[in-house]
């Protein structure tokens, strides 16, 4: 049974600051360096000094701790820091805790950050080679066995299914690698600027995985991400407008694995994405109409998708024609497509400067916005709103 739950947050909190270095396919640099100039650039778009810092947030995955970065940013004092798992689900329940935080007075302004050489160092993308006994990682001995080594391989499962259900062909992929190009083309930032691909340019690149071809696939980036927390209040008074966090939430579905769920009753959809898309409409009073921009975690088409369906944008099935209607503006940053890989971060800060109308792709009249985190894994979503 479902029970009324009202949000804890009542846009008590917004965004305040965002800062990153540059994105990269080699850095030059040591992670913990790109944290810190992505913390000190986040603070100084806030207005913020390091001295008005008394909470940090990070990811588990993230090799730079809370009290290093704080230590090598002039950071003083912390009364809240935390660590959030299950990688690029992460990054919206980051900027959760940072509001719950702030909202319950815990502190008063928290840092969330992201940095790796992820292109330089150590490649996600290069899949399973060594892992460590235990019970987390115990179900991809059913997966890694037949050679299912990679995320791209993990997905390509779901993907399978879903093109099977719906009658579909890999080219219902496409619209999306389109998409989050052609916005990456006309954004100076992004690793693909002043590089669009067409439909033709997605079905003639090399397959990875069947049926994902090489376009369906992000980027392998170095770079770091950093975003500001506030109260709203406080934030009334600093050097930008603010982005209120409306709502957050995380999810984690029935049968719930880090990307080999395959024992669901269904691979067509994404149970997470569902839990997190209830309670934001749930605790905002908000629906897909309300939304004008829709930043979704893109690490590989077909899950951009199935999050359209889970949320309610269109029907089951239906997400391919949807894209390709362009009703509604979707990843106007690029995406991880077009941008960079961030574990998602980029995509929050992506909303924030929407919401201040000086986005290079800019929405006009853009008031909601809605941002995910990593999908097929436990997950996180945002809503994020003006300041009228």
């Amino acid at each position: 049974m479902s029970v009324h739950r009202p949000d804890r947050l009542g846009s008590r909190a917004a965004l305040v600051g965002i800062g990153a270095t540059e994105f990269s396919k080699d850095s030059g640099r040591s992670e913990l360096r790109l944290a810190v100039e992505a913390v000190r650039a986040a603070l100084d778009d806030a207005g913020l000094a390091p001295a008005d810092v008394d909470g940090m947030v990070t990811f588990t995955m993230d090799g730079n701790p809370e009290i290093t970065v704080a230590q090598a940013a002039g950071i003083g004092e912390l009364s809240f820091f935390s660590r959030v798992h299950y990688g690029g689900g992460a990054a919206c329940a980051t900027v959760q805790q940072a509001a719950l935080a702030v909202a319950s007075g815990v502190a008063e302004v928290v840092v969330c950050y992201r940095a790796f050489n992820e292109r330089s160092g150590r490649r996600f993308g290069s899949g399973v080679q060594h892992r460590e006994p235990s019970a987390e990682g115990a179900a991809l001995g059913w997966s890694l066995p037949w050679g299912l080594l990679t995320p791209a391989s993990w997905v390509a499962m779901a993907a399978r299914r879903y093109l099977h259900v719906y009658g579909l062909t890999p080219e219902a992929f496409g619209q999306v690698a389109v998409t989050g190009r052609r916005h990456a083309a006309s954004n100076p930032e992004a690793y693909f600027h002043g590089r669009p691909i067409t439909l033709a340019d997605h079905a003639a690149s090399r397959w990875i995985v069947e049926p994902l071809r090489l376009l369906d696939c992000c980027q392998e980036t170095d770079g770091g991400q950093a975003l500001v927390v506030t109260t709203v209040e406080r934030a009334r008074d600093l050097r930008r407008p603010p982005a209120v966090i409306t709502a957050a939430a995380q999810g984690a579905g029935r049968r719930q694995e880090g990307m080999t769920s395959f024992y669901r009753d269904d691979l067509t959809g994404l149970p997470e994405t569902a839990v997190v898309a209830r309670q934001l409409w749930r605790t905002s009073g908000l629906g897909p109409a309300d939304i004008d921009v829709a930043i979704l975690y893109d690490h590989f088409t077909p899950f951009v998708l199935m999050q359209l369906e889970e949320f309610g944008f269109c029907g089951p099935g239906e997400a391919a024609d949807f894209v390709a209607q362009d009703v509604l503006p979707l990843n106007t940053h690029g995406g991880q497509l077009g941008e960079a890989y961030l574990h998602g971060m980029n995509g929050i800060a992506e909303g924030v400067r929407q919401l201040r109308g000086d986005a290079v792709n800019q929405v006009e009249g853009a008031g909601r916005l809605l941002v995910t985190a990593g999908t097929g894994v436990p997950t996180s979503g945002l809503l994020l709103s003006r300041d009228d």
